[in-house]
């Protein structure tokens, strides 16, 4: 059996808006987050066609991260990565995701961020 290239698509620093945080009063104004996704198509690249449909559509999966996060009021991070990660391996060709969301709200940080990833059971 031949083995799964290693290969990668990553989008980094994506901008998103979200109403997030633990106290009422932190979800009340939507806050800027930064999105860093790393996707495992589900074919290698050597196995691609030289066409959009054949690989994650990268844009695409940027709309799709950023209306999520805009959707709805969420008191945690950690549930937002979650449901980032599940949409991607639900609506897109990826055989794994990993995904980085930054929140820039405690003091005397830079940020804090939270890491998930996922892969299909498939």
């Amino acid at each position: 059996m031949e083995a799964m290239p290693d290969d990668w698509i990553e989008v980094r620093g994506l901008k998103v808006e979200a109403r997030i945080g633990v106290p009422d009063a932190e979800r009340a104004e939507p806050q800027r987050l930064l999105v860093d996704l790393r996707l495992r198509p589900l074919r290698g690249f050597s196995q691609m066609p030289d066409s959009i449909e054949a690989t994650v559509d990268y844009f695409a999966v940027a709309q799709r991260v950023a209306a999520l996060s805009a959707e709805r009021p969420r008191r945690l991070i950690e549930t937002l990565a979650d449901e980032i990660a599940a949409a991607v391996l639900r609506e897109f060709p990826a055989r794994r995701v990993e995904v980085t969301v930054r929140k820039f709200i405690l003091p005397d940080t830079e940020f804090v961020a939270v890491h998930c990833a996922r892969q299909r059971n498939d």
